[in-house]
């Protein structure tokens, strides 16, 4: 099992709650939703009363005191998020692929057969066999040390962070079979 989420990054903030909520304004809680950072895990999360949170924005949602968290409402599926929500996820998981670089070439360095027939790189998108034997011998010579290293050791390998943000998105949806980063 995973390990908890303690930081989130805010997609949205909806200040009176969801617009087809039905109940009257009173009774009507603010909501944010947002994107955990360790294991990409979509939130509802409840701010605490009087607080405005802001798109991009870190917030803290780990155990003991919240400064601006209430509570967490739970995982939501990417269904669920606002449009605004939904254009802000590229941006931010764009940045946090980025920042985080060197956790996503160790998967490259690191990845392994899932069964007899299928490499967990081949579940990449646009990388098939032919890739996937290339970047192997690669990494079997030296490590690689970074995005741009795999791009000038790869043959006609397309952008590897590129790769990787389009695979979380895609993990994010909920339709693949095996999930590599969430």
């Amino acid at each position: 099992m995973r390990e908890k989420e303690e930081y989130a990054i805010v997609l949205d903030f909806l200040p009176n709650g969801y617009p087809f909520d039905k109940r009257p304004m009173h009774k009507r809680s603010s909501i944010a939703q947002a994107i955990g950072i360790k294991n990409f895990v979509l939130l509802e999360l409840v701010p605490k009363k009087d607080q405005f949170l802001k798109a991009h924005e870190n917030v803290y949602i780990g155990e003991g005191k919240r400064d601006k968290i209430h509570h967490i409402v739970g995982k939501i599926p990417s269904g669920k998020l606002t449009e605004t929500a939904k254009a802000e996820l590229n941006y931010i998981i764009k940045d946090m692929v980025s920042k985080n670089e060197g956790k996503f070439v160790e998967f490259f360095n690191n990845a392994r057969p899932i069964n007899m027939r299928r490499h967990q790189i081949e579940l990449l998108p646009g990388i098939g066999k032919r890739h996937m034997n290339e970047i192997i011998d690669e990494r079997e010579k030296e490590p690689f040390k970074s995005f741009e290293d795999i791009r000038k050791r790869v043959k006609l390998m397309p952008d590897p962070e590129k790769i990787v943000i389009k695979r979380i998105l895609l993990e994010l949806e909920g339709t693949e079979k095996h999930n590599l980063f969430i």
